[in-house]
This record gives C-alpha cells, structure tokens and sequence, in this order.
C-alpha cells in the first residue's frame, strides 16, 4: 500500500504497526501522541514520517486511521477525529473488545469504519516493546456489522495482511465471545492462580519453575489496560468464569472418587492432544 497511514496511540501495537510499515516501505506515518514528551521520543528513534499532539494535523490527510489507544478513549478521540479527516478516510482500531467499539465508533464513522483486534499483544506495553515483525503469523481479526462497506472490509483485511497477519473475519458479538474464552479469561485465571499463591504460600513463589512461570505470563500485563478489557466484556467473561468451575468442580470429585481413575489420565491426554494439534490458523476472510 502506499496511502498515508495515520496512527492514533503510539504504544505497543501502534509503534509495531509504524515499524511494520516502515520496514516495508509501504506508507508515509503520522503518529499522534497525546503528551509532547511521548513525541519527542517518536521524533528521537525517527518511527514516524510526522508525529505531534495536534490530532487534526495528524489525521487530516490520512487514507487509514488506525486508533490503537485504550478502548475507553476511542469514542472521544473519534469524534474529534471524524470532522478533520477527508472524505473516504478508512478507519480502523485494535481494541480487545468489538462489540462496543465498533456500536461506539460506526455510529460516528459509518461504514467506512471496520472494526480489527490483531492478537499480537504481550505482557509487555509501550513503544520501547514495539517491533516490526509483531503481526507477522499473527491472527488479525476483522470485525464487520452490518452497515459496513464492502470495499472498506477488504481494504482493511488487506493492510493486516500487508503486515504478516493472517486474517479472520467475524461479527463483533462472536469476536467477543471467542476471544474471552482465549484471551480475557485465561488473563483473568493467570491472575487469579498468581494472587491465591501468593495468599496461600508466597515462599512457594520463590518455589516456582518454567511451568508456573509460562502459565502465568500474561499477568505481568498492564492492569489498568486489562481492568478496563475485562469490564468491557463481562457477559462473556462471565460465562468462561462458570464454564472453567464447572471443570475444576468435575477434577475435584475425580480425585475426591479415586486419584487413580482412569478418567483423570484421559483428561490430561485429551488435552494434550488438543494443544498439540494447534497451528496458526489460515485466513477466513
């Protein structure tokens, strides 16, 4: 592609979405950060064609938007954005949580918005993480409603891929529900099995080897970034919670009968072969 890319947020995914760019020789970036220390850093390792706080001056000749801040920003920003940006300026965002993002957001954009959460995030946050070979494998998810352009979904579709990314499409709603089970809660679980060891024994922390450390990686993730994901998708989060007691209550009876069943080995072989059997997933789009 070689449209003018602006980027709203220049944190983990912004930054990565710059140097992807850039690495490709694919677009002229501009870059919108809201603090001018947080400019003078773009400025400083040159990630950016253009950079400053003005959001109008960012956006004003953009082709793509691409707002990568956190999803309770968005409303605003794009209502500021949405009177600065030429006519026909596609629109994107990252957010975690489509459902009312893309309600939030097409309702100010129309159907040149199109909703996408590239699953290419990490424990770690900011710019200093960025990289440009983050989307590259990566599942990017598309998130069309009903009011979407045709020509914007593919053109959307076609710039993560453009990155590396494999692309899936689905409706926000199912984007929702898919992504709590594998991404929302395991992050909510990750938490939780760090904070009920530490409440029960911390010593054993000190205790704990690559297994513990590998399960609860995600946990080392931005709390205020994950606070406001996990509130933005409660319902699905909610279902995960009861689905995962469920299990754990059927594990429990299992020992409870005989830790010795046979039903146990059958678990853990059931699972294991599912984890072994998953691969990057091909486009769906």
């Amino acid at each position: 592609m070689n449209s003018r890319v602006a980027i709203v947020g220049p944190g983990l995914l912004g930054g990565s979405i710059a140097l992807a760019l850039r690495a490709r020789r694919a677009a002229p970036v501009a870059i919108w950060a809201r603090r001018p220390e947080a400019v003078e850093e773009l400025k400083a390792i040159a990630i950016a064609d253009f950079s400053s706080t003005s959001l109008d001056r960012v956006v004003r000749d953009a082709d793509l938007i691409v707002l990568c801040t956190p999803i309770g920003a968005m409303p605003a920003l794009a209502r500021e954005i949405a009177p600065a940006a030429k006519p026909g300026t596609l629109v994107t965002d990252v957010g975690s949580v489509k459902a009312p993002v893309v309600a939030a957001l097409g309702a100010i954009f129309g159907g040149r918005f199109v909703g996408s959460h590239p699953m290419a995030g990490s424990e770690q946050s900011g710019l200093h993480a960025a990289r440009a070979d983050l989307f590259e494998g990566a599942t990017c998810i598309v998130t069309p409603d009903a009011q979407s352009d045709a020509g914007a979904i593919a053109e959307i579709a076609e710039f993560w891929r453009s990155l590396g990314g494999i692309v899936h499409r689905m409706s926000p709603a199912a984007h929702d529900e898919a992504v709590a089970l594998v991404s929302h809660f395991p992050h909510l679980l990750a938490a939780a099995l760090v904070n009920m060891v530490a409440a029960r024994d911390a010593s054993a922390l000190y205790l704990s080897g690559p297994g513990f450390l590998d399960s609860t990686r995600v946990a080392a993730g931005s709390p205020e970034m994950w606070a406001e994901i996990l509130a933005s998708n409660p319902e699905a989060v909610g279902k995960s919670i009861h689905a995962m007691i469920e299990s754990l209550r059927e594990i429990e009876n299992m020992l409870a009968r005989d830790p010795a069943d046979p039903a146990l080995l059958h678990l853990l072989t059931a699972a294991k072969k599912t984890r072994d059997r998953l691969r990057q997933p091909t486009s769906h789009d």
